[in-house]
């Protein structure tokens, strides 16, 4: 399976910059829709309300489905890679 990488960029409430990669189907293009997967993240980690669009969140590039992204790619239609302040 071929995924898309979304590299986005968020402001936390507390102003420091969350990292993380939205992965969804390579075939998946709609961009509001990655978004809605990332607002759906931000509420998890209690950053809802916090902006998520173009600006934030950018296409990066396609490559092939790693084993842990898959399961949650299969029931969830995505994958949140957390990178950077991730953590509350």
């Amino acid at each position: 399976m071929k995924v898309a990488v979304w590299d986005t960029y968020v402001t936390k409430k507390d102003g420091t910059i969350m990292h993380f990669d939205i992965i969804a189907p390579a075939e998946m293009k709609d961009e509001a829709v990655i978004h809605n997967y990332g607002k759906t993240y931000l509420k998890v980690k209690g950053q809802n309300d916090q902006p998520l669009s173009s600006e934030e969140c950018q296409f990066c590039h396609i490559e092939t489905v790693k084993p842990d992204w898959e399961e949650a790619i299969k029931q969830n239609g995505y994958y949140i890679y957390e990178m950077e302040n991730c953590t509350e």
